[in-house]
């Protein structure tokens, strides 16, 4: 977790954002009613300068993939002084970083005053885009059902090209109260609905001498701590082990292969993992093989060591099955596919995200006594498997593709689960597939 002079003086790191896969095009600001203040636009014009050096300066491809780094700058930012509102002008640096159509490329804008609340997850299966989960009690749990498929947020149509660009934007770069969709039930009827977020008011000044703030930051972080935390399930000779991130230390890693020990089969479930550290996945992989693995090598403007997994005294040597999803990124998606290149097991689900490049992530600040702090994801390598092939853009095919209905989501089915235990030589009910690990939201 970040540490709590992270969290006053930079940014909190919003895994999701740093993790999922940035294709499509970035919709473009819609034509404003009026313009963002000369000061507010000269507060932009610097952050966008502090991006397009950063990326000059530290992006992998010396050559931006054949952009004219330069020349899209200078276009983008000619716009922001035209823009309707912050938000409005931090999409011209988003659209100018989206040019180089990378995943773990991208800037994380300053803090707002407000936020709203998020009550839903939607996910890509296959081509489809549904709802997954709701939280109870909210505008979102009575007008949406899970199971929905969505068609279009916003008046913008959604696929597993703009999926990323749509999140990111209405609720990162621009929030705002309200969302329209546009859905069709998992009973075939078509219907737009338009719900409400909660607002939260945000503090602009922390005052650590109270400790009121202190504390309030302290259980921020034991509650998303909470939330990434290793989960567990054994059932019959079965452990499954739900992995949120890649965030284990060693004592958790040997911990969860002590209990793996004990059973014939581990299923490691990774859907809807975005990634995270590459010394956890190094350490997660070095105890399912017998001998040292090459997981990638590592491309970029310098000669780099690859990512290797050594290989532990005591590995675990049963039945391995690994779980993904279009939500399996990075991390995620490494493991899936060495699994597959050394024959280790079978993989099982849809196709990952295919966000696969290793960057760096840094907060960043303008001003001096009025700080406005902001973020930023910059890529330092793209990751080439032993089969030379990158997975970025093209993600991880699983070894038997199973996609989830929208009966199966309505209902609270896991067909992928069940598969896993049918290959595992044991049976899951359908009714208790979908309640192995409940969905963990966070704090309001």
């Amino acid at each position: 977790m970040p540490s709590l002079s992270c969290r006053i003086f930079c940014f909190v790191l919003l895994t999701s954002w740093f993790s999922l896969r940035a294709q499509g095009p970035s919709p473009e600001p819609s034509a404003p009613v009026h313009k963002i203040s000369a000061i507010d636009a000269a507060h932009v014009h610097e952050i966008f300068h502090d991006v397009y050096n950063d990326v000059r300066k530290d992006y992998y491809d010396p050559t931006y993939h054949g952009v004219n780094l330069e020349q899209r700058y200078h276009e983008f930012d000619s716009h922001v002084d035209s823009a309707a509102s912050n938000g409005d002008a931090f999409r011209f640096i988003a659209g100018f970083l989206n040019g180089l159509h990378d995943s773990h490329l991208f800037f994380e804008p300053p803090p707002r005053g407000t936020s709203y609340q998020v009550d839903y997850r939607m996910a890509m299966i296959g081509d489809r885009c549904f709802i997954t989960q709701l939280r109870p009690g909210t505008d979102a749990a009575t007008k949406l059902h899970v199971g929905d498929q969505v068609l279009a947020l916003n008046g913008y149509g959604v696929s597993r090209a703009a999926l990323w660009s749509l999140e990111y934007m209405f609720h990162a770069l621009a929030p705002a109260p309200r969302e329209q969709f546009t859905l069709v039930s998992a009973e075939g009827e078509k219907r737009t609905v338009v719900i409400t977020h909660a607002m939260k008011m945000n503090k602009r000044v922390y005052d650590l001498t109270t400790g009121e703030d202190f504390w309030d930051m302290v259980r921020q972080d034991q509650d998303d701590a909470d939330l990434i935390r290793e989960r567990y399930v054994e059932h019959g000779d079965v452990l499954v082990w739900k992995m949120a991130e890649f965030n284990a230390d060693i004592n958790t890693v040997e911990s969860m292969y002590g209990k793996a020990r004990k059973n014939q089969t581990l299923i490691i479930d990774l859907r809807g993992n975005p990634g995270g550290s590459t010394d956890s996945l190094q350490m997660i992989a070095g105890y399912l093989f017998d001998h040292d693995v090459k997981i990638a090598d590592r491309v970029g403007r310098k000669t780099m060591k690859p990512q290797m997994a050594k290989a532990f005294h005591s590995p675990f040597k049963g039945k391995l099955i690994v779980l993904i999803d279009s939500g399996s990124a990075s991390s995620s998606e490494l493991l899936a596919r060495v699994v597959q290149l050394e024959h280790r097991g079978t993989v099982l689900g849809d196709t990952s995200a295919g966000a696969v490049m290793e960057a760096h992530q840094f907060g960043d600040q303008i001003g001096a006594d009025n700080v406005i702090a902001y973020g930023m994801s910059v890529t330092d390598a793209n990751l080439v498997m032993s089969d030379g092939k990158s997975l970025e853009n093209h993600g991880v095919e699983p070894d038997e593709k199973i996609l989830p209905t929208a009966a199966d989501l309505a209902a609270g089915r896991d067909p992928v689960m069940i598969r896993a235990f049918e290959l595992a030589g044991s049976t899951l009910p359908p009714a208790m597939s979908g309640r192995l690990f409940p969905f963990l939201w966070s704090r309001l």
